[in-house]
């Protein structure tokens, strides 16, 4: 589903260009990263971006994806000086496209979650992995290994309280 994204070309269709892997960052937050899409709708003279993420799978419970187009688009703000209402969420295995609103609770929620990446960085503890029915679609599973970290902690934890 990301060959088409991952290969930093273009195109355009009308009133509005799409980018294809474009690099971003934000200073502010401390951010770097790559959006699969950015299509610069055309209104007037203006061209404004709309950040669009695309998902293998299916709309999740939580807001984690609508954080991640979120802080797509500040960093996409901060670059380009300019402001982004909305962007949206692609699911492969839904082939819908939903449209996200940044609103002040949405870019809080993505702030606060940037904060909270770096403080963990800062700390130098790795947050113990805990397996759930979502890591078998993670792309970092085999790096993470959360069954194994689990089974050895519990080990470890028995072992420390016989001695």
């Amino acid at each position: 589903m990301h060959d088409k994204v991952d290969t930093a070309n273009r195109e355009s269709r009308g009133n509005v260009r799409i980018e294809y892997g474009v690099p971003m960052r934000s200073l502010r937050l401390g951010l770097i990263g790559k959006a699969d899409v950015v299509e610069f709708h055309k209104h007037g003279e203006k061209w404004i971006p709309f950040p669009v993420e695309y998902k293998r799978g299916k709309p999740k419970m939580d807001d984690c994806d609508k954080v991640q187009l979120c802080a797509q688009a500040i960093c996409l703000e901060e670059m380009l000086n300019v402001e982004i209402p909305e962007g949206a969420l692609f699911y492969g295995q839904t082939h819908h496209r939903h449209d996200v609103i940044f609103d002040k609770a949405l870019r809080s929620e993505t702030e606060d979650a940037a904060k909270k990446v770096h403080a963990l960085i800062e700390s130098g503890m790795t947050p113990k992995a805990e397996y759930s029915k979502k890591c078998k679609k993670c792309s970092l599973l085999e790096l993470c290994l959360p069954k194994a970290s689990s089974k050895a902690s519990n080990y470890l934890a028995k072992v420390m309280e016989e001695e």
